[in-house]
């Protein structure tokens, strides 16, 4: 991946829905801790092609409690944390696969190496999305996933 932070920073919505421009790690660890804007679900969930539904349900959220962030306020924590994995793994999907689409449908589709599960339902855990990225560099690198 060419800059694997400007992937990421433009599938949270960039400078635009974040609020602030993000040049380096310790900005989007910043940015995380003080909670994202509501704006960024919205960008997520267009970057994933995930419903509210799908996103909260891979997030291990409520959909109730992300629809009511979307209305107002600031994100926990815990939440701009596990929106930044969602974006990080869409960011190194479509690089490695080649583009947005292949890889919204790439996470969606029940996975062999998971278990017979879609990544996207693999990710609601630390361990899940490591496995996830595992995958994905396999199959960069010429690996059977």
């Amino acid at each position: 991946m060419v800059n694997e932070l400007q992937a990421v920073v433009a599938g949270l919505g960039g400078r635009r829905a974040l609020g602030r421009s993000l040049s380096s790690d310790r900005d989007m660890r910043e940015a995380i801790r003080d909670g994202f804007p509501p704006a960024v679900v919205e960008r997520v969930m267009w970057a994933s092609g995930l419903t509210l539904k799908e996103l909260a349900t891979a997030l291990d959220l409520s959909a109730r409690s992300l629809q009511r962030r979307r209305r107002s306020g600031k994100l926990a924590r815990y939440e701009s944390d596990r929106l930044y994995r969602l974006a990080r793994l869409v960011a190194i999907a479509s690089d490695y696969l080649g583009d947005q689409e292949r890889a919204r449908r790439w996470l969606k589709r029940p996975n062999r190496a998971l278990g017979g599960v879609a990544p996207v339902k693999a990710i609601d855990t630390e361990a899940g999305a490591r496995q996830v990225e595992n995958i994905l560099g396999r199959i960069a690198y010429g690996g059977i996933s």
